[in-house]
């Protein structure tokens, strides 16, 4: 029947209240559910959309915040004295804000320094058991053993693996005395941080990640070096540098090949990076490249535990940088990681600068081409990992006869 303009016009009422009701209640629950599906696309593609404005307001107020409680005998640590009373660690500017976690540039005693933490307030972090108990004494008085077993607890959760208890020790300091309880406190804030967790961990073991130098309270310290940025003409800052742009980005790329055979085989367990781009490196004078943002850094044991999840298509298996395949057999994702650190390193740093970079250089025509097929089969999502070897060791020879070309041509 075809109905008159007016009455398409009215709206009818329900001639059962009840299925009306429930009509209306699915409707709800999918325009919410398109919602949280959309706000969830949206901070996979762009996680930092949910970041905080970086002011220096802010920040002085967190490390204003931070002396108070150390005043108050809340927290404790090796750089309190000079951040809160000394004043020879005096914060400089603010570097970024991310989903809570807080770096700033300071200079102490001269030296530039970044100072990190996972979450803001020192009261944001869960308290160790130890010290639930407001009657438990205020010096130290806990069982070195007991400690290691409780930081071992820490550190398998945060990494997903046991380290031997020699290993342990470095994390905190064996002093007793007044301080005991919030040095155990302060340790337990840093011991909730993953990224402070790995550093310490590779603490002497590698020269492509930075080494801890203090901490006060949750906060803590690492070396301040010059980050990447896509913005630079080879993603990193090469101002001084004594050495032609080709060359440089030569000896870059090398370490990088280093970064990532050192990752994958120096250390108990292969060290997965998920998060690769030319922010989260930086160099050093010599040109050794340095992961300065581990976040989202895993070993094997980690990785396999994240990438375990339900799925319903290999997309669902995509964990940032880190890719593994769906099981459609069980909907479950492999625990096995399917990328490499290398294909990773080669998409997202190696297509960048080669053939652009040797361009109009003293490299020869071939070895350029060679060179760029080379990068291209590297970065191939396709290619299996067990050509990850033959790659790299084609890719290294490939850049040492560049180098090589560059520096016959400079003489």
């Amino acid at each position: 029947m075809v109905r008159t303009a007016g009455a398409r016009g009215r709206i009818r009422p329900c001639g059962r209240r009840r299925r009306c009701g429930r009509g209306a209640l699915l409707a709800c629950a999918a325009w919410a559910a398109g919602w949280v599906l959309a706000a969830a696309l949206l901070l996979r593609a762009h996680p930092d959309v949910l970041s905080e404005r970086c002011t220096d307001e802010k920040s002085r107020r967190i490390l204003a915040a931070l002396c108070q409680d150390y005043r108050g005998g809340a927290l404790a640590g090796d750089l309190c004295e000079d951040l809160c009373v000394a004043g020879t660690l005096r914060y400089w500017r603010c570097l970024y804000y991310e989903r809570g976690k807080k770096v700033l540039q300071a200079d102490w005693r001269g030296r530039p320094v970044v100072l990190k933490s996972k979450e803001e307030a020192f009261a944001s972090f869960r308290p160790p058991g130890l010290l639930e108990d407001p009657a438990e004494d205020a010096a130290w008085g806990f069982p070195d053993a007991e400690l290691l077993l409780l930081a071992a607890g820490e550190v398998r959760s945060a990494l997903g693996l046991e380290l031997p208890a020699g290993r342990l020790g470095p994390l905190w300091p064996g002093h007793q005395g007044p301080r005991g309880r919030s040095q155990l406190a302060s340790l337990w804030a840093l011991l909730q941080q993953e990224e402070f967790v790995l550093l310490v961990t590779l603490q002497g073991l590698s020269p492509h990640t930075l080494p801890v130098l203090g901490s006060c309270g949750h906060f803590y310290a690492v070396e301040h070096l010059a980050a990447g940025s896509p913005g630079h003409s080879a993603l990193f800052p090469l101002d001084g540098a004594r050495r032609g742009h080709a060359r440089a980005v030569g000896d870059m790329a090398l370490s990088f090949l280093d970064l990532v055979r050192h990752f994958d085989h120096d250390f108990s367990h292969r060290l997965h990076l998920c998060d690769v781009k030319p922010e989260n490196f930086a160099i050093r004078r010599d040109f050794t490249v340095v992961a300065i943002d581990v976040d989202m850094a895993f070993f094997e044991p980690k990785m396999k535990e994240i990438l375990e999840q339900n799925c319903t298509g290999d997309k669902d298996c995509n964990f940032f940088d880190c890719f593994s395949k769906c099981d459609l057999r069980v909907s479950k994702c492999g625990a096995q990681r399917v990328n490499s650190n290398l294909q990773v390193v080669c998409d997202k740093i190696f297509r960048h600068w080669f053939p652009s970079t040797l361009r109009g250089s003293a490299v020869s025509v071939l070895l350029q081409r060679q060179l760029r097929e080379a990068v291209r089969e590297c970065a191939d999502p396709g290619s299996p990992q067990g050509a990850d070897p033959l790659v790299f060791w084609k890719l290294r020879q490939l850049l040492q006869a560049a180098l090589r070309e560059l520096q016959e041509a400079e003489k």
